[in-house]
């Protein structure tokens, strides 16, 4: 299976990397980053994969600066809709399988308070996960062979691309720094590690999964703030963590106050993800900041 990867240098892009050469290299995978190809001229991009050879495109890049596409909506759209669907063209043209990478943004508006599910109708609160929303749309109403991955609050080794590192860094290096943190409570999500995404991205592939979407994220859910205290418990921070309401720290764009995603669908195929908080554990020994 030959397979190009785009947003190969970050987070998942890293993961998936690494995690298919521990496996031996069982895809053959061509990683082409911004230094390669420029995504934002889409035509241009697409007239440059078209000469390429591969049976699979994954699709890690995105638009994903979510306060400042409140103020580049059309950017948000170009990159995270348009350059989308036109990559499910190209695969269609090719008869190649695209995998693309969404997230659990594209909810939060909903009702539902319980773990959400591949076909929940989506309700975004932002212009970022409305543009991932619409990328998802196109790309499934063009007919290619389209398996689109939901994830969530990712950590990986590789640092977040123009977020300054991921959550966990970013808490543990408050927490030795001000000795006290206030994290907010009330958004409940599903943290993901980029290691297990990237291993059950690839086992969907090499088990020919069928497409339509997919919610990849580690098992269990909670709050930013327990998440932080799960932090600074395994590491053994001295800090203090105090939870407040999202009210305390207005952003620009507006943050789900619920966006669990149900992975049952996932399980039954390639089997359970792990709790988060065991993903947690394998991510601070990995980055050396606890022992085994």
């Amino acid at each position: 299976m030959r397979a190009i990867l785009l947003g190969p240098n970050w987070q998942l892009g890293s993961d998936i990397v690494s995690e298919n050469t521990r496996r031996g290299e069982m895809i053959d995978l061509t990683p082409i980053g911004r230094d390669r190809l420029e995504l934002s001229n889409i035509e241009r991009a697409a007239e440059a994969l078209k000469e390429a050879d591969f049976d699979v495109l994954i699709n890690c890049s995105s638009y994903h600066k979510t306060d400042e596409a409140e103020k580049n909506a059309n950017l948000a759209f170009d990159m995270n809709a348009h350059l989308v669907c036109r990559l499910a063209l190209l695969c269609k043209e090719k008869k190649a399988r695209f995998v693309h990478v969404s997230t659990d943004y594209v909810f939060g508006g909903q009702a539902e308070r319980e773990p959400l599910a591949e076909n929940t109708g989506k309700a975004p609160l932002n212009v970022y996960g409305a543009s991932k929303g619409m990328g998802e749309d196109l790309a499934l109403l063009t007919g290619a062979d389209v398996l689109i991955l939901r994830v969530a609050s990712l950590f990986g080794v590789a640092a977040a691309s123009g977020k300054g590192g991921n959550f966990v860094e970013t808490i543990i290096r408050a927490g030795r720094e001000r000795g006290a943190l206030r994290v907010v409570s009330d958004q409940i999500m599903s943290p993901a590690a980029t290691a297990d995404i990237a291993g059950a991205l690839l086992t969907l592939l090499l088990e020919a999964a069928p497409g339509g979407v997919w919610h990849v994220v580690n098992a269990g859910a909670t709050s930013w703030y327990e998440f932080a205290c799960r932090i600074i418990e395994r590491t053994h921070v001295a800090a203090e963590v105090t939870p407040v309401p999202s009210s305390a720290y207005p952003t620009v764009a507006k943050r789900p106050p619920y966006s669990v995603l149900c992975n049952s669908k996932l399980a039954a195929a390639i089997g359970p993800m792990r709790p988060w908080q065991d993903a947690l554990d394998a991510y601070l020994v990995a980055k050396g900041h606890r022992s085994k």
